[in-house]
This record gives C-alpha cells, sequence and structure tokens, in this order.
C-alpha cells in the first residue's frame, strides 16, 4: 500500500512531534478520502502529546487553544491551520452529542476504538505507516459504512452519527453495514437531541451526494424524524395521466435530475410536499392539486426556518417551488417580464427546477424540455444583448417621480406601471419619453 503524500506543514508537524519523542498520526477523512484515491483536503492529527506538551512543541508557531478540555489545538504552520488532538478516550455521554469528560491517554488503540465508523478510524504515520484496527482498510474496498463497536453503542453516545453514516452513504456511495442500519432505525428519536444547525449541515451534505436519491429513499423515516412533511407524500397515490409516480417518487426523480445546486436540490425535494392537502378527484377520478405551489412553498418555508438556513438560501428555495408552475410563453416579451420578475440568474434557476420536474413527472416529457430550451435560449440572448428591462434598468427612478411631485406608495406603483410599459415595447426605456408619459397619466 502506497504512502499518503502529504503537504508540507502536515509532514513538517508530525517530524517535529516524532523528534520530540511523541507519536503522531493523521487520522480519520484525509486517510480515508486517500486510500480510496480521491485527494484529501483536511488533515487531523493526532499525537500521543498531551495539549500542553503540544504547544511546547510548536511554540515558535501561532498556537490557538481550539478545544483544549478535549485536547485539541490548532497549529497555524505555513497559513496552514493544523487540528491536533491528543489520543483520548471518552467519558460518559449524556446529551446524545458530547461526553462530560474526557480521558487523556497514550494509547492509539484507545483512541481510535472511540471514533464513529471504520472508514474513518485509520490512523497514517510517514514512519509507522498505516494502522488500522477497526477493519477499515477491508469496509473501504467493499464499501461500507461501519459502526465502530456496537453502533447502538457509538448512536447513543453522539445521535448525529445516526445521520453522519447516512451522508457518509450518500456522499461516498457507500452501502451501510447490516448491524449499522439496523441500529440508525432504532435509534432515529435521538436526532431530536440534535442542534437545528448540525442537522442542517448534515443533510446538506447528504443532499449534495452522488447517492442521495437512494439514500433519501432507504431512509426517508430517519429523515422523517427532521422533516416529518416529507413522510405524507410517501405512496401517496397521485391518480393523474401526467405523473407516473407517487408524489415521494416523483419528488426524487426530479431531485436525481437536478444540478449539484444546493437551493434546487433542495426545491426538487420539497417543491411538491403541499400536494397532499391540495388533492381532490374529479368525476372521472382524476387527481387535482390546485393551490400546491403556495402550499409547498409556505411549507417549505416553514421547514427552513425550523433548520436555520440562511435568508438568503431560503429565499431562493421558497421562490423556486412558489413559482415553478408558473407557465411562461415562447417570447421575448414573456422572457423580459420573467427576468423582471425574478432576475435573469432566478429565471434560470427556475428553468432548471422545472425542467427537473419534467422529468420526474415521468410521461409527456419531451415537449415540455424543449420549452424550457428554448426559454433558456431567448432568456440568453436577451442577457447579451443587455435586454433584460429592471426596476433598476429604468432611465428614471424614485427621485425623479418626486421632484414630479409623486410620493409614497405612488412611486412604486408607478415605476412598476413604467416598467410594463417597456417590457411590452410600448414605451422606449428613455428618460423624456417616460417622463412625458408619466405627465400624461397625471392629466
Amino acid at each position: 500500500m502506497r504512502d499518503m503524500t502529504l503537504p508540507h506543514p502536515v509532514a513538517d508537524a508530525l517530524e517535529k512531534l516524532e523528534s520530540a519523542g511523541y507519536e503522531a498520526w493523521v487520522v480519520g477523512g484525509s486517510v480515508r478520502d486517500f486510500l480510496r484515491g480521491h485527494e484529501p483536503s483536511d488533515f487531523d492529527i493526532t499525537t500521543s502529546a498531551l495539549p500542553e506538551e503540544t504547544m511546547r512543541v510548536f511554540s515558535s508557531k501561532r498556537v490557538i487553544e481550539t478545544g483544549i478540555k478535549h485536547g485539541t489545538v490548532t497549529v497555524i504552520s505555513d497559513g496552514m491551520p493544523l487540528e491536533i488532538t491528543t489520543f483520548r478516550s471518552d467519558g460518559e455521554y449524556t446529551d446524545g452529542r458530547h461526553p462530560t469528560s474526557v480521558s487523556f491517554t497514550r494509547s492509539l488503540a484507545d483512541d481510535l476504538s472511540r471514533r464513529d465508523f471504520t472508514v474513518n478510524a485509520i490512523a497514517y504515520s510517514p514512519k509507522r505507516g498505516y494502522t488500522d484496527l477497526c477493519g477499515g482498510f477491508s469496509d473501504i474496498e467493499n464499501k461500507i459504512i461501519r459502526a465502530v463497536g456496537d453502533p447502538c453503542v457509538r448512536f447513543s453516545e453522539d445521535a448525529l452519527r445516526i445521520l453522519r453514516a447516512i451522508r457518509f452513504s450518500s456522499s461516498l456511495g457507500f452501502s451501510v453495514d447490516g448491524e449499522t442500519k439496523k441500529a440508525i432505525f432504532e435509534k432515529k428519536e435521538l436526532l431530536r437531541l440534535i442542534s437545528s444547525e448540525r442537522i442542517r449541515e448534515e443533510m446538506t451534505r447528504l443532499i449534495m451526494g452522488k447517492n442521495c436519491v437512494s439514500v433519501i429513499r432507504e431512509y426517508i423515516e430517519v429523515i422523517g424524524v427532521f422533516i416529518p412533511e416529507l413522510l405524507p407524500t410517501v405512496g401517496f397515490d397521485q391518480r393523474n395521466p401526467h405523473h407516473l409516480y407517487d408524489v415521494f417518487e416523483h419528488s426524487l426523480h426530479a431531485l436525481s435530475a437536478t444540478d449539484y445546486d444546493e437551493a434546487l436540490r433542495y426545491a426538487a425535494l420539497l417543491h411538491d410536499i403541499g400536494k397532499v392537502s391540495c388533492f381532490f378527484t374529479d368525476e372521472n377520478g382524476t387527481g387535482h392539486f390546485y393551490g400546491h405551489e403556495k402550499v409547498s412553498a409556505e411549507m417549505a418555508d416553514d421547514i427552513l426556518l425550523r433548520l436555520k438556513f440562511d435568508n438568503k438560501t431560503r429565499g431562493r428555495i421558497v421562490n423556486l417551488i412558489k413559482y415553478h408552475d408558473i407557465r411562461t410563453e415562447p417570447s421575448a416579451k414573456s422572457v423580459r417580464r420573467r427576468i423582471a420578475n425574478y432576475g435573469y440568474d432566478g429565471f434560470l434557476d427556475l428553468l432548471k427546477l422545472k425542467r427537473a420536474d419534467a422529468i420526474g413527472q415521468g410521461t409527456d416529457k419531451d415537449e415540455r424540455i424543449a420549452l424550457y430550451a428554448e426559454l433558456e435560449k431567448i432568456a440568453r440572448e436577451l442577457n447579451e444583448k443587455s435586454d433584460c428591462p429592471s426596476l433598476k434598468s429604468l432611465a428614471v427612478n424614485g427621485n425623479d417621480l418626486k421632484a414630479m411631485g409623486l410620493s409614497g406608495k405612488e412611486i412604486g406603483h408607478t415605476l412598476q406601471r413604467v416598467l410594463d410599459a417597456v417590457i411590452d415595447e410600448t414605451l422606449p426605456n428613455e428618460r423624456e419619453a417616460i417622463i412625458n408619459h408619466i405627465e400624461g397619466e397625471k392629466l
């Protein structure tokens, strides 16, 4: 097995610790990714040196006491932050997330045995080679996520590991070991102990993974602990000739057709969650969902607020869902109006979601996909010609209207009427023409 190629600051830190008489290893995700044939990014170092001993070794460098209580200090070496943690064993977990205490040890075996999954419990040292005490080599080779030791114990210690297991399955494309999977379902309710921020971080990594569709399908009961709004969509028959799949499967097919963009992926997953409450059948037994896009957007907004998404991302996702069913004629005038409403990038995102939605329906999709391609072509041509009118691009602004004697809401309403006229090509976007037009309205 070939040696790891380490960045100079990492190799230098290991050498300094070893020269001072301590063991020092790279451990965790960087080793896992290297063994998978991927370029590692973050390098975590574990050592037999106690925190104060580590600080003495690196006294000539900037050292930050990142988590000294748990044995971690951060050394800044050649501009690269290196987290260096003392070998440790964890005490009792009482909150389902953090140990009440840690005990420092001189044993690498003790440290590796407390880690979450076997693929993350392999250590490497340029001096000593690889150490794999938990079967991580085999599990990487066989693409398996397996808890270190008893999975029920691991998940009871830190419930976030439940979500990390399925996130790794999504991002790495690995399957979950049978006993570990069983424990995930048995302990899933422990996820209620985890902060919304950490849930959001792991779920976002999951949804951006290459294997996310099959993972969400397999573990929807687990995801339903923190997004229960998805559960009623599972198996919900749409009874509509335009849909081959139930609401949940339709959403997953749409998700699989989206770009690797966080907002688009969440929008695809959540865009139809309001269908269940809007569903009714007509006299022929055909299912309809009038107004579901608005209800879905409101439900998605609640979910995103609960998971503490930032306002910008939340706004993008909610708007995509709210307008995903809106229709646009393939004409420059119609596309101008949509760009004025949603912005150029927002309109292109909307077309991407609509294309994924069409693919997810599984029927009559070719005609709609061709329409969205035509709309995108028109939008790009308008953008190249800078022919995408917006309130900001008008030849007049609020101050001009104030000078004409307008005030309050009247200014906004007048600007919108002017923009509509410019979009409809009944009024040129020229200052004098617009002012004359407004003066004429006042007569």
